[in-house]
């Protein structure tokens, strides 16, 4: 029967043009708006978190290409630098000069706080506190007192305790042979580190002395690290500058071999841990291990120097002139206790933790852009030894 009868839709496109009433028209189809529309129209905040991302994947991509070229532009200068030679000493030396010189200045703050604790436990409650007091009693650049001596000391520090490093890691690695090395590599590691910090900490030293002193004499006893060291040498002689090497010995040696063996097994761990060889990852990832490793060996950096490091201020501080010393040692420890000992380690641990952590990757950071590898991980095959 339908085949008989017309459909109302036949009926209306027949008579549609005769009909004595209105036509109303049909209503218009929206068109479904696509997500990206949608996302742009109806949340503009997702626009503005598209266009800030762009952007930052575009400065990314220009910092990453302007990074390559002034490291090819530094390679082609300093030409191939292969390992254990003295460019590469040389670049290992001047790495460390960055890694401790700048990050240790950059919390200078910090120590400033930590130095006076350790001093008088009771002169500051908390870090904020102390940076408050300071800053009303010696003005902003009174939270920076100690930045001179703190700069050029760790700078000397750095370089010869990383390039020492570097040179004292092979040549014990080659006095005990290949095959010994690999089973006693931490015990390779600790006495590298060791022999390389006891060669720093005499260049660090006079600075040191200078840099506790500004810290802990209020207002400070001299306003450059020159004028620091012409005070002590004028009044105690040549001495004077290193009447703390003993504990500054005792604090670094531990520290320090705690931070090389402790960043090399961490990081070996870490490698082990995440799929692949090291070589799968780039160069963001790697110093992102190296920071991450550092800042683990850092704590534990902390808790074993500690001790000693209140000694060094201490002794800087309140050594009396001709006082030996062991006397000094004794009469120190007789009027803060065992638990004086651990004055300031809270603090410590962040500071360290940090400035390790950033050593690392400024370290590493700087031995990718020569066109070497990181620290840490797999040893280096024999066929491998260039950079």
């Amino acid at each position: 029967m339908q085949t008989f009868f017309p459909t109302q839709k036949q009926l209306s496109s027949a008579f549609s043009g005769c009909s004595p009433f209105p036509q109303a028209k049909p209503e218009p189809q929206l068109k479904r708006p696509s997500k990206w529309l949608a996302q742009h129209e109806l949340y503009p905040a997702w626009s503005a978190a598209d266009d800030a991302k762009n952007k930052a994947a575009k400065l990314s991509d220009a910092a990453v290409a302007e990074f390559e070229k002034a490291s090819s532009k530094a390679q082609s200068k300093t030409g191939k630098i292969e390992l254990y030679s003295a460019k590469f000493y040389a670049a290992c030396t001047f790495g460390g000069i960055m890694a401790c010189g700048l990050t240790h200045t950059a919390v200078t703050p910090l120590d400033l706080v930590k130095c006076r604790r350790q001093v008088d436990s009771k002169m500051y409650k908390g870090n904020f506190e102390a940076w408050g007091k300071i800053s009303r009693a010696e003005g902003v650049r009174g939270i920076f007192t100690g930045w001179g001596p703190t700069f050029w000391g760790y700078s000397v520090q750095g370089g010869l305790k990383y390039g020492g490093y570097e040179f004292f890691k092979k040549f014990y690695a080659d006095l005990v042979g290949e095959e010994n090395f690999h089973k006693y590599k931490t015990a390779v590691y600790l006495t590298a580190s060791a022999s390389a910090e006891f060669i720093a900490d005499v260049g660090l030293c006079p600075f040191e002395a200078v840099k506790v002193r500004m810290q802990t004499t209020i207002p400070p006893f001299a306003k450059t690290t020159v004028g620091g060291i012409s005070y002590i040498t004028g009044k105690e002689g040549f001495g004077g500058l290193y009447k703390g090497l003993y504990p500054l010995w005792g604090r670094q040696i531990p520290y320090t071999m705690m931070k090389f063996a402790s960043f090399e097994t961490i990081v070996e761990m870490i490698y082990n841990y995440l799929p692949g060889s090291k070589n799968d990852y780039g160069k963001g990832a790697q110093t992102a291990v190296s920071f991450t490793g550092g800042y683990l060996a850092g704590i534990l950096c902390a808790i074993v120097s500690h001790p000693a490091d209140v000694m060094v201020s201490k002794l800087n501080a309140n050594r009396q002139p001709g006082e030996a010393f062991g006397a000094a040692m004794g009469r120190i420890y007789k009027d803060i206790g065992f638990t004086g000992l651990w004055n300031g380690l809270p603090v410590r641990i962040v500071m360290i933790g940090t400035l390790t952590g950033l050593q690392w990757m400024i370290y590493d950071y700087f031995k990718i852009f020569m066109g070497l590898p990181t620290t840490g991980g797999p040893a280096p095959d024999k066929e491998k030894e260039k950079a």
